[in-house]
């Protein structure tokens, strides 16, 4: 059986299910990533959640973020998947799934991401091109980068 995909408002999502985030997004962010940082930002609340589930495991999370938030344009957020789910292509799954989420929320718009750094490649091979210089953020080299509708 394949990975079940599932898009939520904040006001949705079940205790369980924001628990299985929250645990996804500690695990790799502050656990596997050894940054210190505050994950609960207040954004969530305002966010719709993707989640990619199988069985009752999450495999890959992401959330859908309106423009004006963190961002002029709609952004995505959050892009994690499990270490138990790796080189399965769920990362490539999330992020389809994210893009047709937002387009779905929110009309076929522009998307602003700020990305790690060592996965440029992977998010230009779904035409996001690098729109700054480098920056630290938690330890971590970034980049921003926008998929822009004109490239559609």
């Amino acid at each position: 059986m394949g990975t079940s995909w599932i898009c939520k408002h904040f006001k949705e999502l079940t205790t369980e299910e924001l628990y299985s985030i929250l645990r996804l997004r500690s695990e790799v962010f502050v656990v596997e990533q050894n940054c210190v940082f505050l994950d609960m930002d207040n954004k969530d609340q305002v966010c719709h959640h993707v989640m990619g589930w199988k069985d009752d495991r999450l495999l890959g999370y992401s959330r859908i973020v309106p423009a004006g938030i963190s961002y002029e344009e709609s952004s995505i957020g959050r892009i994690v998947s499990s270490p138990a789910a790796r080189g399965l292509g769920i990362g490539r799954d999330l992020l389809v799934e994210s893009i047709r989420a937002l387009y779905g929320l929110h009309g076929k718009r522009d998307i602003r991401i700020g990305a790690q750094y060592y996965l440029k490649d992977f998010y230009e091979s779904f035409g996001f091109v690098q729109t700054g210089e480098i920056y630290s953020e938690d330890g971590i080299n970034h980049i921003e980068m926008l998929l822009s509708v004109i490239h559609l």
